[in-house]
């Protein structure tokens, strides 16, 4: 099984569970609802074979860098890329007056650091680029086929800088004019640009409409920042916008009196059932085995290495003895939602994920009553079912806690819950301070994001 970035070897006979784990730990849970007392084994392993994966190595370098991302999306609202946030390191914290050459550098070292495969998901990086950066072709350490060369606004394009978005053109590089504005003096590069980036909030609509007749075309993409909200985003889409930066597909489009859609209605039945105090073992086999698509998608799961189980799961009924109930919670609660938003941004689901699994992380370190996983999938749901906050939660018996972080209100687990937000928002300085007030190195909390979004990106590409 894989847990926190360990792989572990376990035994496969049933007397060997019994007899080595007796404890109550989280992954030892004993289930007894099928006529046994079967033990989901969690500690015992062979010691021998018991090795760090990868990415838990990578991110336990020293001199770790603190990066966050926020997607680029198409019309389609399908991932394109990622602009690269960034911290340079763990006590330099980012600010306004921050040495933007410095927080380049720190950009690139991030990205080579982390992995870009792991740190976009195969999708192209954009990396903010100053003078010196293109001057020292700093951006040619990351591949052609996924970075893109993000121009800040305050770099002139004088004769050096072009010859740097030559050098980059040549070699294969897309370029990105970042917060293009009417009368912006980088008109000279335009030429070399295949994306031109225009601040949705800094623009009136008609300087938005000049720009994109006098500079759109099929070599030069138009790309609208800060789009806050679905309405928005539609805006753009029909101006001519063919990117979208921002977080409207994160927040849902209401309309009054919508319901949970009625083919959505059995992942809310799921939900309910798994979220009650005591589960009804047959009842949740017989619902599970009405849905044949989740009862699909969950065994793939089980059976991926990603679970990494020595035994294959070849039914819903074994699944149940082996996992225990808690971590068959977990599992359906996993299932649920991606296979609610198979309609919805994929990145819904990978930003789900990853808060689910951030938050699960940190729950032995917080000591936080409830269960946090969950916390971090719910916090996605509404936008995927496209409904509020609050009437999802009539549907659902959550505890008080989660439900009160939830619709925004006064809990004991608003802490937890800021702070990855904070963290997946690249916003340092707030999650410094919850870290603090958690008692939580940064480095932790780093590390922890990390493992949840690598995590993340294994499970949703086991879907």
């Amino acid at each position: 099984m894989r847990k926190g970035g360990v792989t572990l070897v376990f035994h496969t006979r049933v007397t060997s569970f019994l007899a080595t784990c007796k404890c109550d730990c989280f992954l030892c849970l004993g289930h007894s609802n099928l006529g046994f007392d079967f033990k989901f084994l969690g500690l015992y392993a062979d010691v021998l074979e018991v090795k760090p994966s990868p990415a838990r190595e990578m991110l336990s370098l020293p001199g770790q860098r603190f990066v966050a991302r926020q997607p680029i999306l198409d019309c389609a609202q399908k991932v394109f890329g990622y602009e690269i946030l960034f911290r340079n390191g763990a006590e330099d914290y980012f600010n306004a007056d921050a040495d933007p050459e410095l927080a380049a550098r720190s950009t690139l070292d991030s990205s080579l650091l982390f992995g870009i495969t792991t740190l976009c998901d195969n999708r192209r990086a954009f990396v903010n680029c100053t003078r010196e950066v293109l001057f020292k072709d700093l951006i040619t350490l990351l591949p052609p086929t996924q970075a893109v060369a993000e121009i800040l606004e305050t770099v002139e394009p004088e004769d050096r800088v072009v010859a740097a978005c030559k050098r980059l053109k040549a070699s294969g590089y897309l370029i990105a004019l970042d917060d293009f504005a009417p009368n912006d003096p980088r008109i000279p590069l335009v030429e070399y640009a295949d994306i031109i980036k225009i601040d949705f909030r800094a623009t009136r609509p008609e300087e938005r409409a000049a720009l994109i007749r006098r500079f759109s075309s099929a070599k030069c993409k138009m790309l609208a920042e800060k789009i806050e909200t679905p309405q928005e985003f539609h805006q753009a889409s029909e101006m001519g916008f063919v990117y979208f930066q921002g977080h409207f597909f994160s927040r849902p489009e209401l309309v009054a009196g919508r319901e949970v859609p009625a083919s959505q209605l059995h992942y809310v039945r799921l939900l309910e059932m798994v979220s009650r105090p005591e589960i009804n073992v047959l009842e949740l086999e017989r619902l599970l085995k009405q849905e044949a698509s989740i009862s699909y998608r969950l065994l793939r799961y089980l059976n991926s290495p990603i679970f990494g189980m020595a035994l294959e799961i070849t039914s819903i009924r074994h699944a149940m003895a082996i996992l225990g109930e808690r971590e068959m919670r977990r599992w359906i609660r996993l299932v649920v939602t991606v296979g609610a938003a198979e309609q919805a941004c994929s990145e819904l689901i990978l930003m789900g994920l990853t808060r689910a699994r951030f938050c699960e992380l940190l729950s032995n370190r917080v000591r936080a009553h409830g269960d946090l996983f969950f916390v971090g999938l719910l916090s996605v749901m509404d936008s995927i079912l496209q409904v509020s906050m609050e009437d999802l939660l009539k549907q659902l018996p959550v505890e008080k806690e989660t439900k009160a972080v939830l619709l925004g209100q006064k809990s004991k687990l608003e802490p937890v819950y800021q702070l990855m937000l904070a963290s997946e928002a690249g916003q340092w300085s707030e999650a410094s301070a919850l870290a603090k007030l958690l008692d939580l190195s940064e480095q932790e909390v780093a590390t922890r994001w990390w493992q949840a979004l690598n995590w993340a990106q294994e499970a949703t590409s086991s879907a």
